[in-house]
């Protein structure tokens, strides 16, 4: 979920919704050719000629929080994972992915299909953003994703939901989504009901204990085994890191963490020491 504080925060939630609401983002689709304006991706990714090599396997796909474009939510990340050698793949979904997980989740199942298409892949790596890394676990789990995903990175993500008063007012606008997100909701009853880790992708999550989206921040924290799942709060490493929720994609330390997790057999080494910022 994407939500910022205080004014700022309603302004920007009001802006998107309006774009929202008609239609202005464009479904997802493997071209090198933009639909429009919006689906402009950000640096790095939608080569559609790339293919993996054999240090990089697996392309990875980026996945929008909630009101996010993708050329502005990875314009930090996409071109650091292009230059580590990776494919990258970004698409908008959801009409600023404020439609239900559950559709969303059928429109990243069909991007998936059409990356592993191009670049032949058996398996793609999922780096989600907010909504972006809770979301595809409903993929992982009802609707196929098991065993076409290697890793599943999710930087802030709401896997919990979030006790953010504003969920409610702008979900009954016009954004399902933010419903769904609310903590107790039916969607994440479902989603966290049995396994939150079912077995075939790692799971990492990075988050920040400064979130003030997904409140509180813990409820990003995934249950799982530690040979497949890997829980980092930024602050255990770098206790002066100030990043919150909004630009945590923008964060140099999330980026090594994200890096770690898709560089290795299983997910992030949670004995990974990062280089902290002015160390």
């Amino acid at each position: 979920m994407h939500l910022r504080p205080a004014a700022r925060s309603l302004l920007t939630a009001a802006a998107a919704l309006a774009l929202a609401c008609v239609g202005l983002a464009a479904p997802a689709r493997a071209s090198s050719v933009p639909a429009s304006v919006l689906d402009i991706p950000p640096r790095g990714a939608n080569d559609w000629s790339c293919k993996p090599d054999a240090a990089h396997p697996q392309p990875v796909v980026l996945v929008n929080g909630t009101f996010k474009l993708m050329a502005e939510n990875w314009a930090a990340l996409s071109p650091k994972l292009k230059r580590a050698g990776h494919c990258v793949f970004a698409f908008n979904y959801g009409k600023l992915a404020t439609a239900s997980i559950p559709r969303s989740a059928e429109e990243l199942k069909d991007f998936v299909e059409a990356v592993r298409a191009a670049t032949g892949a058996a398996k793609v790596d999922l780096v989600g953003h907010s909504q972006g890394g809770m979301m595809p676990r409903y993929y992982v789990k009802f609707l196929g994703g098991a065993d076409k995903v290697d890793d599943l990175v999710g930087i802030v993500p709401s896997n919990h939901g979030t006790s953010n008063p504003l969920a409610k007012p702008l979900g009954d606008i016009a954004c399902p989504a933010c419903l769904d997100q609310m903590t107790g909701s039916e969607l994440l009853a479902k989603l966290n009901e049995g396994t939150e880790t079912p077995a075939g992708p790692d799971y990492t999550v990075v988050t920040t204990r400064y979130d003030e989206v997904v409140i509180p921040y813990t409820s990003a924290l995934l249950n799982g085994p530690k040979e497949y799942v890997t829980n980092v709060v930024l602050q255990d490493r770098c206790p002066l890191d100030p990043f919150m929720h909004d630009q945590a994609t923008k964060d140099p330390v999330v980026a090594q963490w994200v890096l770690n997790a898709l560089d290795r057999e299983g997910p992030a080494d949670a004995a990974f020491r990062p280089r902290c910022a002015g160390r």
